[in-house]
């Protein structure tokens, strides 16, 4: 099945949006019974905060720290990693110096990345995508508090007031 098409209540049915009757025609079968399900959409408004805030904290980081986060995504992207949010991939390349060839291979096909190795062990850690699509409306309000309040201790300033000042500049 593919994503969820928007429908109205009319009061007797729900009946798909205009737009989208010939797509829930391919997609359903007449008379057979599927459960609906409400989605929460994620509002802009939300999404904006954050990078409103991730771009505050970028501004305001510590010079010793200017360098490891070169833009407000590297900062973005290393929360996630940091607080949890990541994929995984753990390859055992049989050889310490196999590990350190394939985690330099690993990096430069991504600068995000968090790339490390443990002897044979290359380990790479990349930040889930914040998407629409990839992370449910729960799911992006906990990360996007996890990484808040991460960002807010890398800069040395309690999270409610990093949130209040990407708030005015937003």
């Amino acid at each position: 099945m593919s994503a969820a098409l928007p429908y109205r209540w009319t009061g007797e049915a729900f009946e798909p949006l205009p737009a989208f009757r010939k797509a829930a025609d391919r997609e359903y079968v007449v008379g057979a019974v599927y459960r609906l399900e409400e989605v929460q959409e994620r509002s802009m408004k939300s999404h904006g905060h954050e990078f409103a805030f991730l771009g505050e904290a970028w501004r305001n980081l510590p010079e010793a720290l200017a360098d490891q986060f070169p833009s407000p995504e590297h900062l973005r992207k290393a929360a996630l990693v940091e607080t949890g949010w990541y994929d995984e991939t753990v390859v055992d390349v049989g050889s310490k110096a196999g590990a350190l060839r394939v985690a330099a291979y690993a990096r430069s096909k991504s600068e995000f990345a968090a790339v490390v190795t443990r002897g044979p062990i290359v380990v790479i850690r990349e930040a889930k995508s914040q998407s629409r699509r990839a992370m449910t409306p729960a799911d992006f309000q906990k990360s996007k508090s996890d990484v808040l309040d991460w960002v807010a201790r890398l800069i040395g300033v309690p999270a409610e007031t990093l949130q209040r000042e990407a708030g005015r500049a937003a």
